[in-house]
């Protein structure tokens, strides 16, 4: 639960074609960011070609998924970010991607990156699939910088 005073993100929401929320295309995400990420789908709150929400970690954070017939599109970059603890499970998602990839080539991945900024080393790297934002994947490490 978020600690008085300090409140944080808690969902993204994005919308989608309806066939994407189909039974083939809720599974070919769920199969996806569960493998990579191990979000799961929350099968209480999906309705067929209308929603889905993927539960990332805990019940009060998540993607949320909605129909609509003029859906989201974003450029390649525009992303959602999710933070890790150490540079070792950045590098352990990147490898999921990686592996996901090479059997899925709508797998889109921009490569791992290190920026150098005052008193802050930031790891990061890109992937998406499906949807409409990519997934940014951030390691801050601050133990590093100089």
């Amino acid at each position: 639960m978020p600690k008085p005073g300090r409140p944080r993100f808690n969902h993204v929401a994005m919308s989608v074609p309806a066939d994407l929320l189909d039974a083939e295309g809720r599974s070919a995400i769920v199969d996806f960011y569960s493998e990579v990420f191990g979000w799961q789908e929350l099968p209480t709150e999906t309705v067929d070609r209308e929603k889905m929400v993927l539960m990332a970690y805990t019940y009060d954070q998540f993607v949320f998924l909605i129909a609509e017939d003029e859906p989201m599109w974003a450029p390649r970059l525009d992303h959602f970010g999710m933070g890790v603890a150490t540079e070792a499970e950045l590098d352990a998602f990147l490898a999921k991607a990686r592996e996901y990839q090479g059997r899925d080539p709508r797998v889109d991945i921009i490569e791992k990156k290190t920026e150098e900024h005052p008193g802050l080393r930031l790891t990061s790297f890109y992937v998406g699939f499906l949807l409409p934002l990519m997934v940014e994947v951030q390691f801050f490490d601050f133990a590093a910088a100089g």
